[in-house]
């Protein structure tokens, strides 16, 4: 059985950055875990900071350059990714948005994901559940319930592994994805064919079922009511 391969985005900005550590502390939680399981990972990092002028020039000319063309490969190509976030106001950094709007849309599909986010207070924690959740649920990822949020304050001398404080935490969350990496094969967006199916045909069902709506629902448009006259059904 071959390592894993796992892949933590960092969007810090600043070096030395919290969203960075962050990033390497729950990466080696994971492959701590692995290895007790007697599973080899091989973790890479990906710091958007310097690809910063990479991404713009993309959304801009459409093309990528070498570097994020490696970069997106890498992340595309994980069996699971840890990916961290500083809080810009009240929602993910700027540059962690374009940096994934870049990824194809079926790329991430079935992969696991690691949620994870810093800021000045606890008062932003819940932007890992209203802004990334969202955002991997959209990307088809999937992602682990356990998320990991640190404020400025968690890197203190407060920050007791005895006390539910961030070691606690990190090593919690390590622990339960390495568990999913075991159990989870990532389904490629890569893999598909051209009618959006992958080998068993899965895909298509998920779609059928899913928002893209199943073969033949749409087929006579004549059927469909106008949302005018439902309304004025209920007038």
């Amino acid at each position: 059985m071959g390592a894993l391969k796992l892949v933590a985005v960092s969007a810090g900005l600043s070096k030395p950055s919290s969203t960075r550590l962050l990033a390497d502390r729950l990466a080696e939680a994971t492959a701590r875990e692995l290895a007790a399981a007697d599973r080899k990972a091989e973790v890479e990092v990906v710091e958007l900071r310097e690809l910063a002028v990479d991404i713009a020039n993309n959304l801009v000319t459409g093309f990528p350059s070498a570097t994020l063309r490696a970069a997106l490969d890498r992340v595309t190509g994980a069996d699971g990714l840890i990916v961290v976030t500083p809080v810009f106001a009240a929602s993910y950094s700027g540059l962690f948005k374009s940096f994934f709007d870049l990824v194809e849309p079926d790329a991430l599909a079935g992969t696991p994901v690691l949620l994870a986010a810093t800021g000045g207070t606890a008062r932003h924690s819940l932007v890992v559940e209203h802004a990334l959740r969202p955002l991997f649920t959209y990307l088809h990822a999937l992602t682990l319930p356990t998320a990991v949020f640190a404020a400025t304050d968690d890197w203190g001398a407060g920050a007791d592994a005895y006390a539910g404080g961030l070691p606690a935490r990190i090593e919690r969350a390590g622990g339960e994805f390495a568990r999913l990496l075991g159990t989870v094969v990532p389904v490629r967006g890569g893999d598909t064919g051209a009618d959006g199916a992958d080998g068993d045909g899965e895909r298509g069902e998920l779609d059928g079922a899913g928002e893209r709506g199943g073969a033949g629902e749409l087929d006579d448009l004549d059927d469909v009511v106008p949302f005018e006259q439902l309304l004025g059904k209920l007038m």
